[in-house]
């Protein structure tokens, strides 16, 4: 039991790790993905608004008839076309992928392409985010241990120097 705990923990950590970095390093909206055994839900939330603008699952009673499975990577490919089908009737192009701690593989994978196919932009699989390095501060250089022995030689002079007069 306590395997299946430390698992579960894992899994939040990570989806709470994954989630905030979304919404910290972009300003699309993002696409949220929920998997479970038997289905899968994608949602499109806009974080400033706090609202969901678009969503779809395994369980819409559209899509029920057409999917037999929910648990597989047909299904989640069904998904991703109709989320992506239904973001751009409603004007959006450029979302955020927030896999919420799943590992981007299976399932959250198919959905993931099925999307960009249907025309939805994700930003590129595999894209690593760069830091800006124009908004930080330069680095200094680090000074030698000469230069350290110097510094508190001449400090200490210094130091000396007023005390004495």
């Amino acid at each position: 039991m306590k395997k299946y705990q430390q698992i579960n923990r894992q899994r939040r950590n990570r989806a709470f790790r994954v989630s905030n970095a979304v919404k910290r390093f972009s300003n699309r909206p993002r696409l949220c993905v929920f998997r479970s055994n038997t289905n899968i839900y994608a949602q499109i939330i806009d974080d400033e608004a706090g609202k969901t603008l678009v969503s779809a699952g395994t369980r819409d009673k559209v899509l029920r008839t057409e999917i037999n499975n929910g648990s597989n990577c047909t299904a989640a490919e069904k998904i991703g076309e109709t989320i992506a089908k239904k973001a751009l009737d409603a004007g959006i192009t450029k979302v955020a992928f927030d896999r919420h701690g799943f590992k981007y593989h299976g399932r959250i994978k198919a959905l993931a392409d099925a999307a960009r196919k249907a025309g939805l932009d994700l930003g590129a699989a595999g894209e690593a985010k760069v830091k800006d390095e124009s908004k930080s501060a330069p680095k200094k250089p680090k000074a030698s241990k000469n230069d350290k022995i110097v510094a508190k030689a001449s400090a200490g002079k210094a130091a000396s120097n007023k005390k004495t007069k």
